[in-house]
């Protein structure tokens, strides 16, 4: 099983970052490679359970189940469902954790997922750098570094 970890730090207070990050369906709004997303249903965006389908800058589309949503924890955890890249099993968990010196978040994005051998040193560099990195980096120009 591939395995991705990402932690940063930015510059703004953890419910700031989580005020961002926790609708579900607010990936375009704060991740520069999600074109648009929508809920399947209409439900609510942060009901455990709820399925987003959003397209990428490259016209792919990914399906992305809920799994768990905490604002204690500013945590959250999905499934992917249906992916262009090449994953099956795929969890993954985002995390802030309050810096309480400076008042900044500790970020961490995480997730475990089985692939094709020949492309699990691909996929995890991409996923790692072009996903996670690049959404806390979005996160840091916007907040702050």
């Amino acid at each position: 099983m591939a395995q991705v970890y990402t932690s940063s730090v930015i510059g703004a207070p953890a419910e700031r970052v989580w005020a961002a990050i926790r609708d579900f369906n607010g990936l375009p709004d704060w991740h520069p490679g999600i074109v648009e997303s929508r809920i399947e249903g209409g439900g609510p965006a942060d009901q455990v359970g709820c399925v987003r389908a959003f397209r990428l800058q490259d016209g792919g589309v990914i399906r992305e189940r809920l799994l768990a949503l905490s604002d204690y924890d500013y945590s959250c955890s999905y499934a992917i469902l249906e992916s262009p890249m090449g994953v099956e099993n795929y969890i993954a968990t985002l995390k802030l954790t309050p810096v309480t010196d400076g008042a900044r978040s500790f970020a961490e994005w995480s997730a475990a997922f089985d692939c094709a051998p020949e492309r699990e040193a691909e996929l995890v560099a991409m996923i790692g750098k072009d996903v996670f990195q690049g959404g806390f980096d979005s996160l840091k120009s916007r907040f702050g570094s």
